[in-house]
């Protein structure tokens, strides 16, 4: 029997040497994270920080471009729109067309007026150089104190009321000030792509599917003369153009309608322009579609994209104890709805949601009511 050695080694020790080797590992790993002030989560935070470094010192940078991006964007899409689909509609219906004219141009300026006033309006900070009687501890990088619902962003280097995240497509944090404008540009933008997919199907359809084999060319041209069949089944070659074998006639003239070829609409750049909107409004609805959806909920439950984490732990926590945990700011669905998109002091739904509207958020930002106080009106705070 032959023994497998090597560099002198057999086959029983080289396993062993990797045991010991893989047992010192785990045992190094160990003593690295051996209690909560270095466990492994902290250890992992440690490998991530050149990244973490990165997104702190260069997002605020990078945030002027993805602005100028999605207003690029935007003016493409709506451009394409005017260009192929207003003359599509236009010769189809012109009824048609007027309605989808207002439509369209009432989701356009919701889009545009919610993106800007999400960009120039800033989320909010604590008042610097005034003793907060509504802090509730300290924040650890600007060392001030920290109002409820405020949290430390890295990358603005200061602390935001009611912060939900910083957003590089806005170049600007999400949080007390600015979050209403930023959940209805999500929600107007996805419901902007859904109008022009579904007005543009038909469009897509003929110059996409119908005209796409307009313009073929024979490769390979077919050769020979006309033939045709008699009554035993026997090919003959037709010689004569005579379309009647019973009398010699000349040939007959059909004046049939000769179809209108639209070249523009046929041509290349047309074809990748619809290309383009295709591929750009379904992903907007599948992107910003399921982050409006996931907003959607967290409004529901009256809680921020932090505080849903911080709740997700309390609750965890609160399990343990056999206790349940309930979030001080969830005054139930109506309420919450009502409190974030400021329809109180008589506000309307239709002034305030479908309309453009430039009234700020109830309150200061510094304090906020929550489900221990005594019963308040609608008309909150």
């Amino acid at each position: 029997m032959t023994r497998i050695t090597w560099r002198g080694h057999s086959t029983q020790e080289l396993l062993s040497i990797l045991r010991l080797r893989w047992s010192y590992m785990k045992h190094c790993w160990h003593s690295l994270t051996f209690n909560a002030h270095m466990n492994s989560s902290y250890a992992s935070d440690v490998c991530l920080t050149p990244i973490f470094w990165f997104v702190d010192n260069y997002t605020h940078c990078l945030g002027p471009f993805f602005v100028v991006g999605v207003a690029a964007l935007t003016t493409s899409v709506v451009s394409i729109a005017y260009w192929i689909g207003l003359p599509f509609w236009w010769a189809k219906s012109q009824l048609v067309t007027y309605f989808l004219l207002i439509v369209g141009n009432w989701l356009l300026l919701n889009v545009v007026f919610h993106y800007v006033m999400a960009v120039i309006t800033p989320a909010g900070h604590p008042p610097e150089g005034v003793s907060l009687v509504e802090a509730v501890s300290m924040c650890g990088k600007c060392i001030a104190p920290k109002p409820p619902r405020t949290h430390h962003c890295s990358i603005c280097n200061r602390c935001i009321l009611k912060m939900d995240h910083h957003c590089p497509w806005l170049n600007n944090c999400v949080g007390y000030g600015n979050h209403r404008y930023f959940f209805l540009y999500m929600t107007y933008t996805t419901l902007g792509c859904l109008f022009l997919i579904l007005f543009g199907l038909e469009i897509g359809h003929k110059y996409l599917w119908l005209d796409h084999g307009e313009n073929w060319t024979e490769i390979e041209p077919l050769e020979g003369q006309p033939v045709k069949f008699n009554l035993s089944g026997h090919i003959i070659p037709v010689t004569h153009p005579n379309e009647y074998d019973e009398f010699v006639l000349p040939p007959a003239v059909h004046n049939l309608p000769t179809p209108i070829v639209d070249t523009d609409a046929a041509s290349p750049g047309r074809r990748r322009a619809l290309w383009f909107m295709a591929f750009t409004n379904v992903a907007v609805v599948l992107a910003l579609g399921s982050l409006s959806i996931w907003h959607a909920k967290l409004i529901t439950r009256g809680e921020t994209s932090v505080e849903a984490h911080i709740n997700e732990a309390e609750r965890k926590r609160h399990l343990q104890q056999q206790r349940i945990y309930i979030n001080p700011y969830n005054f139930g669905t109506k309420k919450n709805w009502k409190l974030f998109l400021g329809l109180v002091r008589g506000r309307s739904f239709w002034r305030t949601v479908l309309l453009p509207s430039w009234h700020k958020p109830e309150g200061t930002g510094l304090s906020f009511h929550t489900v221990n106080d005594a019963p308040f009106e609608d008309g909150w705070p």
